[in-house]
């Protein structure tokens, strides 16, 4: 026994296979410090100034008054507008997310260099210039009488929207095991009640957050809502725009603080869910 135990700590002892991650070098946080500042500094601006006196644009901000928000809320124009915007950014995520969630599951069934081109197709869109992309569906809609409908800003934000749809749910579909479909065909369900019970459940999480990208990208859209406009149908960024480049409104300012507050406040919500649902799915 006792030589055992020698022969044992004469053993060189293996090197631990964990390694402790690289510190993060000096040059890299001072980056990423410069672009989170280059992102947030217009909304340090744009916030303050929402609350001034000023008839317009001025900083820093001239006493403090909520007059500003009291025009948005009761200017037909800008709540219109913001109606219109929701309407549309609500049908056209519901659009995209149902698309590109039917194109990434077909996509996922496919193999061989065919899926490679059509998923490069499918990100045209995002990679095409915006201007380039608003000539076109002006041109396109104007022919089938579609311009300042509300089912052509519908068409044109999902058609925008939908590859961030299908990004996002294949990405969930990395870690999903096709296994499980076997197993419930072989208990006889069908494809449909296959995927509402089993894989749709399994990539929810995926689906949701192309949801989201596809209602922040129709939200967000001016360029081709420019080309199509009508004028009894503006969404509220070519509100904003007009307001900045024809009337010089600081409502403006306003607006975009509204903005920016309610989708901070979605994220942290979101950010905060997800965390808590993974603290306890650990055993």
């Amino acid at each position: 026994m006792r030589m055992a135990d020698a022969l044992q700590a004469r053993k060189p002892r293996r090197k631990s296979r964990i390694r402790h991650g690289e510190p993060i070098p000096l040059w890299l946080r001072a980056t990423g410090v410069v672009v989170a500042l280059y992102l947030v500094l217009p909304t340090l601006f744009v916030i303050p100034m929402s609350w001034s006196e000023a008839t317009t644009f001025v900083f820093p901000p001239r006493g403090f008054t909520f007059r500003l928000y009291e025009n948005f809320f009761t200017d037909p124009r800008w709540i219109d507008s913001l109606g219109r915007s929701i309407l549309v950014a609500t049908l056209a995520a519901a659009l995209a997310t149902c698309v590109g969630t039917a194109a990434a599951l077909g996509l996922g069934r496919l193999s061989g260099p065919v899926v490679g081109y059509l998923r490069a197709i499918l990100m045209v869109p995002i990679v095409t210039p915006a201007i380039v992309l608003a000539t076109s569906v002006y041109m396109s809609f104007l022919m089938w009488g579609l311009v300042g409908t509300l089912t052509g800003y519908v068409l044109a934000h999902a058609a925008i929207a939908t590859p961030f749809v299908v990004v996002s749910v294949t990405s969930a579909l990395g870690t999903f095991d096709r296994r499980l479909l076997r197993a419930a065909a072989s208990l006889g369900a069908s494809p449909l009640r296959a995927f509402a019970t089993v894989t749709l459940p399994l990539i929810s999480r995926g689906v949701a957050a192309g949801a989201v990208l596809a209602f922040v990208t129709s939200f967000d859209e001016v360029v081709i809502a420019l080309f199509i406009r009508a004028p009894d149908f503006q969404t509220l960024p070519v509100q904003m725009y007009n307001s900045v480049t024809v009337e010089i409104d600081p409502t403006v300012a306003a607006s975009s603080s509204l903005i920016v507050t309610t989708v901070s406040i979605v994220l942290l919500v979101g950010m905060a869910v997800g965390f808590t649902r993974r603290r306890s799915e650990k055993p």
